[in-house]
């Protein structure tokens, strides 16, 4: 299975490490969805390809979420109506 090998040390799985852009999650999402619904693969590759778009879905919404309450705060206002100027977190 993908990553078993890196938890020897450790360490995460690589594919926690180094996590895709999102762009690159839905390009990634979108061949699996073709993959899965072209039926001529095997059960357990069917599971492994599942399980990773899994990842991926939830990675991206964490993604979304974060850049959801990005946009919120660079678009607050305060009770006179002026922006609300604040430092973002380097993450």
């Amino acid at each position: 299975m993908a990553g078993k090998g890196s938890e020897r040390n450790g360490r995460a799985p690589a594919e926690r490490a180094e996590e895709p852009s999102f762009e690159n999650a839905l390009e990634r999402l979108s061949d699996i969805v073709e993959k899965l619904e072209s039926g001529d693969l095997p059960l357990e590759r069917s599971l492994e390809l599942f399980e990773e778009g899994v990842r991926l879905a939830r990675a991206s919404q964490a993604k979304l979420d974060e850049a959801e309450r990005r946009v919120e705060q660079l678009l607050s206002i305060d009770e006179q109506g002026n922006p609300v100027v604040r430092e973002l977190p380097n993450d």
